[in-house]
């Protein structure tokens, strides 16, 4: 996910704070992974620079001054190529630890057991979730258990194959 588009996202329904910003992200991404302050405000620092926001006023706080952040039209066109754009899912970590095991002379097979048995332990902890959660965390749970099955058929495939790859590899 791209936080800096989400605050855009989120920008494009009036300015708002990077405390107010932070607040509603988490309330609808980050349930699992809560955005720190400093990720917000270092986000929301480059978005300034590079022209895709601009701070609509200042208030006096407790400490240092609030900004009241606002999109910009350019960063109304930048959220729009965004969401236009299809997600790339050619990138796997798990493929690239396992390739790496392979050449490091580490256990693949090893890595591929202790993932499974994270895998597995991980949809048992979203199907509880799903089971117990309003619409939004039983779509949530529905796309990450939909995930796990097919990283677990794919953990299966590469476990088959190990050998294969390593000689590929060179390992």
């Amino acid at each position: 996910m791209s936080i800096g588009h989400t605050l855009l996202g989120l920008l494009e329904s009036g300015p708002s704070h990077g405390y107010d910003l932070k607040r509603t992200f988490d309330d609808h991404f980050g349930r699992d992974r809560p955005l720190h302050y400093g990720q917000v405000y270092a986000t929301m620092s480059r978005l300034l620079k590079n022209g895709l926001v601009e701070v609509e006023g200042t208030e006096p706080g407790g400490g240092p001054e609030r900004k009241r952040y606002a999109i910009t039209d350019a960063g109304i066109t930048d959220v729009d190529q965004w969401l236009g754009k299809p997600e790339p899912y050619l990138r796997s970590a798990l493929y690239t630890k396992v390739v790496l095991a392979l050449l490091t002379g580490r256990d693949a097979a090893d890595l591929l057991d202790t993932q499974r048995a994270e895998h597995l332990r991980a949809r048992r902890t979203l199907t509880e979730r799903k089971r117990d959660g309003d619409l939004a965390d039983q779509l949530i749970c529905d796309h990450a258990l939909l995930h796990l099955e097919a990283d677990l058929r794919w953990l299966e495939l590469t476990a088959a194959r190990l050998g294969s790859l390593a000689n590929e590899v060179g390992a």
